[in-house]
């Protein structure tokens, strides 16, 4: 046989495998159907959160209403945030053909820096608590996106939410959460009076299936459409009544009161901060992955991390490799771990940047096969720190001296949930348990899609279990101040100042092919997400899944990098080098190999919080839905 003969026969071979391999991926069963509409697509995760969103697309709403439909009801049943906190946004306008980027990020408080901080004797600002808030966003999100893109009045989206709060069939799961918090409630009158429903007896908490009632919630979105309905009433726009109901809520009575409860509890926020805080939009970056544009919000949310890991995974061929094989694992892991070891250094609010942030140089295929180099194909490369993009803008780095003397400590000695505890002390928890209990929650997410065109993804948190309520507004406040820094060494671009966002973890993503929407997806999962969704985004695009299979195939996660949540002390923050997570189903010989490759494993049923995906099938005109099989994730079509 001639060298050239061989050649094709290898190359013929390889590309039959890898069908063999794509036809193995496309036949698997997966746990829970896939979803699919003709006209719209509902997904959060909540199933009567769900169901709010296909009530507004009922009654004739655009995918705006309904996705704002969810997250109302999703606030209002404590589905791991609250109405406190944050809500980060893309959109697809169809009318417009452009993607637009949604942040209702709260900031930090008047008197929060790094000196007041380092006084109470913090590393890191707190986790829960009133000083643990930010001001909130999801309500001025909420407004600004309805007014601005949505077709429906305040009082429509928010009907189902306020049904909720007058009264809902609370779940187990956040009736055992505030159970296991119960201790922490305590220490705040106002959450103890909402969440506390038993105060006294063996469980205090709600039983699941109780009914639970929020009047104080109530009153405040009563307030919040009163505010719109009489400005209608006054002849005011729609938009302009929107406006009102914005501003009852960040400047009239249910500020005062939100101001005088946080302040009462030892809260920063006053009410200046609420009057001038503003949603912000923008053009989400973006890069073009193999023919496919794949969008997310900026740098104050680690949103460009996955972006710049495409980047990197671009120079490898993955198919080949085979999904999930040592190789295939190893090199997303060292992908992951590159472009996390910049996002911990050089993501922030870009309003407060000390100096340039260069993102274009983040973003650039040349940096990313500068940074593919540093993958080792045999082991895991524990030595990786933040890279120097600066040359690629032609601009000299500011922060070399940093870096140089930078060291980053590779202990993967200790176990370590490198997914943050949200939700629960959960102390008498064994601690796998424990650790599964926090995977599988974290935030939430929201997709929705209209056969108009319309796509929205969104990542909203904050005011997770146990939350501290502001006075009797019924909101919970946000606890995302734990994700600023207060050491300049760690990241210069991301320490606490008042009236500056903290650089986030919540990461709403699309992706477009031939300028038209193909994928809206999102995770919950604090550092884990931008991991789950980039391996949810190859699952799909290089191995052929559907949009349900790449929602429940198994994930890899790496605790190579600094927490963005969780621990007070440098010590429960800093990277774990080689620590990975695996599924419990993983082969015996895979596992040896990435034990020879210098991985520490530990192995999970879940690999992955639960992700919600919308798939546009241009082919055949269609909407597909996925959501993961764990958590209580739920999505309606039609």
């Amino acid at each position: 046989m001639t060298k050239a003969i061989k050649k094709t026969t290898n190359r013929i071979s390889i590309i039959c495998c890898f069908a063999i391999i794509c036809a193995g991926l496309n036949a698997q069963p997966t746990q829970k159907p896939p979803l699919h509409g003709k006209n719209w697509m509902a997904i959060t995760g909540k199933p009567l959160a769900a169901t709010a969103g296909s009530i507004i697309f009922q009654q004739g709403g655009n995918a705006v209403d309904a996705a704002i439909a969810m997250l109302a009801a999703t606030c209002t049943m404590w589905d791991v945030l609250s109405w406190g906190g944050e809500t980060q946004a893309i959109i697809y306008n169809p009318k417009t053909g452009k993607v637009i980027g949604i942040n209702a990020l709260g900031v930090a408080p008047t008197g929060a820096t790094a000196d007041y901080f380092k006084g109470k004797g913090y590393q890191f600002p707190p986790e829960y608590g009133p000083l643990a808030a930010v001001t909130p966003g999801t309500p001025g999100g909420i407004c600004h996106m309805l007014a601005e893109y949505g077709t429906m009045s305040l009082k429509q989206v928010l009907a189902p939410a306020m049904q909720l709060a007058a009264g809902y069939p609370i779940e187990a799961q956040t009736a055992n959460s505030i159970e296991r918090g119960k201790e922490r409630i305590k220490q705040w009158p106002y959450s103890k009076k909402v969440f506390l429903t038993h105060e006294g007896q063996k469980r205090e908490a709600p039983e699941a299936g109780e009914i639970f009632v929020q009047k104080d919630l109530l009153t405040t979105l009563t307030k919040m459409v009163e505010a719109e309905q009489q400005a209608l009433k006054q002849k005011k726009t729609r938009k302009q009544a929107i406006q009102a109901a914005n501003d009852r809520f960040y400047k009239g009575d249910i500020a005062d009161e939100f101001v005088r409860g946080a302040q009462e509890q030892g809260g920063l926020i006053t009410k200046a901060d609420l009057a001038n805080w503003k949603v912000k939009e923008e053009e989400p970056m973006h890069i073009n992955y193999k023919g496919i544009e794949v969008y997310k919000l900026s740098q104050w949310t680690q949103g460009p991390s996955m972006l710049q890991a495409l980047n990197i995974l671009e120079n490898f061929d993955l198919q080949s490799m085979g999904y999930n094989t040592p190789k295939y694992i190893n090199t997303i892991y060292q992908s992951m771990s590159l472009a996390f070891a910049d996002r911990d250094f050089y993501y922030g609010d870009p309003a407060f940047a000390p100096s340039h942030q260069p993102m274009k140089g983040l973003l650039s295929k040349e940096y990313a096969k500068q940074r593919a180099q540093l993958i080792d194909p045999l082991k895991n490369n524990a030595a990786i720190l933040p890279g120097d993009p600066y040359p690629f803008e032609g601009l000299i780095n500011p922060y070399n001296q940093i870096l140089k003397s930078r060291e980053i400590e590779a202990d993967s000695l200790h176990k370590r949930n490198f997914v943050p505890a949200h939700d629960s002390t959960a102390t008498a928890m064994l601690a796998q348990e424990q650790y599964m209990d926090r995977l599988w929650r974290g935030t939430t997410s929201v997709e929705a899609a209209d056969t108009s065109g319309w796509v929205v993804s969104i990542t909203p948190s904050g005011g997770w279990l146990p939350a501290c309520i502001a006075g009797n507004t019924g909101v919970g406040m946000s606890q995302r101040l734990q994700s600023f820094v207060l050491d300049a060494s760690i990241n210069p671009f991301n320490v606490v100042e008042p009236g500056k966002r903290p650089r986030v973890t919540l990461t709403p993503s699309m992706a477009l092919k031939d300028g038209k929407p193909y994928l809206s997806f999102a995770v919950q999962g604090g550092d884990t997400q931008d991991q789950n969704l980039l391996q949810f985004f190859l699952n799909m695009h290089e191995f052929k899944m559907t949009v349900q299979q790449a929602c429940e195939a198994p994930n890899v996660n790496s605790n190579q990098l600094w927490l963005s949540l969780g621990g007070t002390k440098m010590s429960d923050r800093k990277p774990r080098a080689g620590d990975i997570l695996l599924s419990n189903k993983t082969t015996e010989a895979t596992k040896e190999e990435l034990k020879k490759m210098g991985y520490k494993i530990s192995l999970g049923d879940r690999t992955s919080g639960p992700i919600n995906a919308i798939y546009l099938d241009r082919k055949h005109g269609s909407i597909w839905g996925g959501s993961s099989n764990n958590g209580e994730d739920y999505g309606i079509g039609w």
